[in-house]
């Protein structure tokens, strides 16, 4: 069996004929900001060359092993304004660069402590596969990680993204880039690097996988752990634009069951549109909040549901009561629901069932913490309160 070596920064790496080759992207010298352009790398077989074998040999190439350098850096010319259109304070132009650059802004700041996330979205990839939608699932990616983030207290400052696709399509990486642009601007994030993967074998044509990675700052004094929270303490929730971007394998089976086209009718638009409703970014409102109202603890509500996210706020001795009766849940859970013939129970431990982010608040800033939502734009709901427990967090109703 014949070896072929691939010369990674001059070392040799071993791998097998089938043109499973990686490649990353590097920043484009004159981009002003660090979205990555293809790094070459050469192939070749050892101790095979025509000089020392006297035998004639095809040259392989990287494009021939599924890598095409040239539509890669096609590709970053592309972003350029959608990179571009992210800046904000603190960004660093960089050129030739290998990293993101960001200056802090530490003179807001008496005590700044770094904050960062990471998420992926999870099977909802394989609706936008299925409709051939990409531009908002990039949304998705920004608001699971920007949102985490926030609920600690801070303020977002920059995103980093990983798009790894088996064979590169400019147009589809455009689009899903503009949806990552997109969420950037709602969260107030820099988009200030990122990487783009082919890699020939690793994913079905036309797929890809995409992970976010997000950095904010707060105050040291001013992390929000839920180490306020007292007995009496009120429960706000935001509604959520959706399902968000948990549950979907739960999602994709309850369709299989009843064989439902994502084209048909759902209340004013398409199944396919209503579950592919892209992840509410709370940044704008939740950072008017915190500077007006002194909040108690606040929860992004993913896998786990409203009780399995709460709960991780809630300080010994205490329990979050909530009561389902008191939002109305959106159409597309109860679909959800009766196609897949699902228990209550299970809906509220894998859905967000209509509430996407909790605000926990004392009594006397409830109406001041409500006001500031709505005029942020966000829908409220009075949803509980916190009482003595051992329960954490619980659902009734």
């Amino acid at each position: 069996n014949e070896i072929i070596w691939v010369l990674v920064n001059n070392t040799p790496e071993a791998v097998d004929c089938t043109g499973r080759l990686s490649s990353s992207h590097r920043t484009s010298p004159d981009s002003g900001q660090t979205y990555d352009t293809i790094r070459s790398r050469t192939i070749r077989k050892l101790g095979s060359s025509p000089q020392m074998t006297g035998k004639s040999s095809s040259s392989l190439d990287y494009r021939t092993a599924g890598v095409d350098i040239d539509a890669g850096e096609s590709l970053v010319q592309r972003l350029k304004p959608l990179v571009a259109s992210t800046n904000r304070e603190g960004c660093i132009d960089t050129i030739g660069g290998f990293g993101g650059l960001f200056e802090l802004p530490i003179a807001r700041y008496q005590e700044p402590v770094m904050v960062s996330g990471t998420d992926g979205v999870g099977t909802k990839l394989k609706l936008a596969f299925e409709i051939g939608c990409h531009d908002t699932i990039g949304i998705d990616l920004v608001a699971m990680c920007a949102n985490d983030v926030l609920v600690c207290g801070a303020e977002p400052l920059y995103f980093l993204d990983y798009f790894a696709t088996g064979r590169l399509s400019q147009d589809q990486a455009e689009a899903v880039i503009s949806g990552i642009a997109r969420g950037c601007r709602l969260a107030r994030l820099a988009l200030i690097g990122g990487e783009t993967a082919e890699m020939p074998g690793m994913y079905r044509n036309g797929e890809y996988d995409l992970a976010g990675f997000c950095v904010g700052i707060v105050d040291k004094s001013r992390i929000i752990d839920g180490r306020k929270i007292r007995d009496g303490d009120r429960i706000l929730g935001l509604a959520s634009s959706g399902i968000h971007s948990n549950g979907y394998s739960l999602v994709h089976a309850a369709r299989d069951c009843c064989q439902a086209s994502l084209k048909q009718p759902f209340e004013n638009t398409t199944l396919g549109d209503a579950l592919l409703t892209p992840t509410r970014i709370y940044v704008n409102s939740i950072r008017g909040l915190i500077e007006e109202v002194d909040v108690c603890a606040m929860a992004h509500i993913t896998g786990g549901g409203l009780a399995g996210n709460v709960k991780r706020v809630i300080p010994p001795g205490l329990e979050a009561v909530m009561n389902q009766n008191r939002w109305p849940q959106p159409g597309i859970f109860e679909w959800i629901r009766e196609n897949g013939q699902i228990e209550p129970a299970e809906m509220l431990r894998t859905f967000n069932c209509g509430i996407g982010m909790i605000v926990v608040v004392h009594p006397t800033d409830e109406s001041r913490a409500r006001a500031l939502l709505e005029a942020g734009g966000e829908t409220v709901f009075d949803i509980g309160e916190i009482q003595p427990g051992t329960r954490g967090a619980v659902v009734e109703g």
